[in-house]
């Protein structure tokens, strides 16, 4: 795994920080503006938008003095790609499992006819 996503997993990783990508999916947002969403103080609002912004899952641009966040939603594909193989990887062990007992049964059937 790379250190990107590393870095992505450990961002999603605390509750904390998944509350605030919800919070900035609405709109970008202050630093200001995020903490008044939580009780905890603006430094460790502060921490957890910077892991984010390591993680690739948000953006900081400047705007005069103030430092707006933004939601990037593009962090998240790195995500949805790794737990991809893995939907695959299980769609073709499901579907090994399901070739195995069709092939079971009609065994099963023909025996059963050349009984009767």
């Amino acid at each position: 795994m790379t250190s990107h996503v590393q870095e992505t997993f450990k961002a999603l990783a605390d509750p904390t920080r998944r509350m605030i990508l919800t919070h900035l999916s609405k709109g970008d947002m202050t630093i200001g503006e995020v903490t008044d969403h939580f009780d905890m103080t603006r430094a460790a609002v502060k921490k957890h938008l910077t892991i984010l912004e390591d993680g690739q899952l948000i953006s900081v641009h400047t705007h005069g003095r103030e430092r707006i966040n933004r939601l990037e939603p593009e962090g998240l594909k790195t995500v949805s790609e790794w737990i991809g193989y893995f939907d695959q990887f299980w769609d073709d062990r499901l579907g090994a499992l399901r070739a195995a007992v069709e092939g079971d049964q009609a065994r099963q059937d023909k025996s059963l006819k050349g009984k009767g």
